[in-house]
């Protein structure tokens, strides 16, 4: 348990303002006014302030809490907008904050619950977001005991959240008849100031674990490491604090984003990811090998090499009626290629868009491929959408 800090107040009177100012910076402020209220929070990270924003009317009781790695806007009980900070709050428990209305500041316990497998269920997922203003990004299906799983990023600000590094963790639903979807216990969540953001990954099992494997976007534009989570169950997935990776200088560690892992039949697992070649100047999919999914080594030649700089994202690999596809997206569009070797000899077919919106990424389910991507909401992120594919005795997707 840690103690962070709360404060709370109720909306007296239309207009309502709190602000706390040191060494004449401004640290907190927050104005409500015509049934609108925005709270800025400063940090020695960046200048510009994280904002958090409702609408409110008179005699509703506000909460906003200040935690290292969160702060949340709270109306009468319910949560409406988060931010993700990184560095250090100037705001502190012991400034005197001027109001017009009456304030509490105090500690706040902090818990972290452990949540049952499934917590909440609804129909139809296609066109679906998770709140009014909570939108779907980048998803990640993946198959088990023929239950259709997707693994998919929670976007709060159509990725300006962080000061513009997205902020975004891993939400998770499954279906096992495409009508009725279970809400599980999200499966990664941003838990460190230094996270800017946790970006698109891969689910693998091996023996009895469960692995999702996943890039972190630094908050300080670093290098990004390539982290995994593990699970004994398949729904509460921990941290494993003590598996890192950074790519080698002959890659832009920074960019480094969107492992995809794969059991390949070589009895080897193989690990696709997106990034850029820094002498040749050209986007890539970088290919590293491992025995174990512990110790990884890069591959002399990436599995793919773009013509330009740009980079291709999201990677995907499926098996299926006896092709291999490797899928990419390019400016948000997914491009398939087409092999009957595993890990070469790709052919890019004359029509090789997947026509399912953003980014998306496949897994076999009932015979079929099944895609699923989102489909943008004034920007980046917004409602999740499918499409099912079948292929003819070349290999070309046909989608339904």
């Amino acid at each position: 348990m840690k103690n962070y800090m709360r404060i709370e107040f109720k909306i007296s009177d239309e207009n309502v303002f709190l602000y706390s100012i040191k060494n004449d910076m401004k640290t907190f402020e927050c104005n409500i006014l015509n049934n609108k209220i925005n709270c800025n929070v400063y940090y020695d990270f960046n200048e510009k302030p994280l904002s958090l924003q409702s609408d409110i009317k008179k005699n509703d009781t506000v909460k906003v809490i200040l935690m290292p790695f969160r702060i949340e806007l709270w109306v009468n009980s319910v949560l409406k907008d988060e931010e993700w900070p990184a560095g250090n709050c100037l705001f502190t428990k012991e400034d005197e904050i001027k109001s017009n209305t009456d304030i509490s500041v105090s500690e706040y316990s902090y818990t972290k619950n452990i949540q049952p497998v499934v917590v909440g269920t609804f129909e139809n997922a296609n066109g679906w977001k998770p709140e009014e203003n909570v939108f779907v990004g980048d998803c990640m299906p993946y198959v088990c005991d023929n239950r259709y799983h997707v693994l998919y990023l929670k976007d709060r600000h159509h990725h300006r959240s962080k000061w513009s590094k997205g902020a975004h963790q891993w939400e998770h639903i499954s279906t096992h008849d495409f009508k009725t979807w279970e809400i599980h216990p999200m499966a990664i969540e941003i838990t460190e100031p230094y996270e800017g953001s946790i970006c698109t990954g891969s689910w693998i099992k091996k023996d009895d674990t469960d692995y999702l494997f996943y890039t972190v976007r630094m908050a300080d534009s670093s290098p990004a490491p390539i982290r995994r989570s593990i699970s004994k169950d398949g729904y509460h997935f921990d941290k494993d604090n003590d598996f890192s990776i950074i790519l080698s200088k002959k890659y832009n560690g920074e960019s480094a984003r969107d492992p995809k892992v794969i059991l390949a039949d070589d009895g080897l697992y193989h690990m696709f990811l997106t990034t850029s070649l820094e002498a040749e100047q050209k986007g890539c999919l970088a290919h590293l090998i491992s025995k174990d999914l512990y110790k990884w080594e890069e591959t002399e030649i990436p599995i793919y090499i773009s013509e330009s700089s740009e980079q291709p994202e999201c990677p995907d690999y499926i098996k299926y009626n006896g092709y291999y596809y490797l899928i990419f997206s390019l400016r948000g569009k997914a491009h398939y290629m087409i092999s009957q070797n595993p890990l070469d000899s790709w052919r890019m077919p004359e029509n090789p868009i997947i026509p399912c919106d953003s980014v998306p990424k496949g897994a076999v389910w009932n015979d079929k491929i099944m895609f699923t991507g989102f489909k943008p909401i004034n920007g980046y992120a917004g409602t999740m959408t499918f499409v099912a594919a079948t292929n003819d005795e070349n290999g070309i997707l046909i989608f339904e």
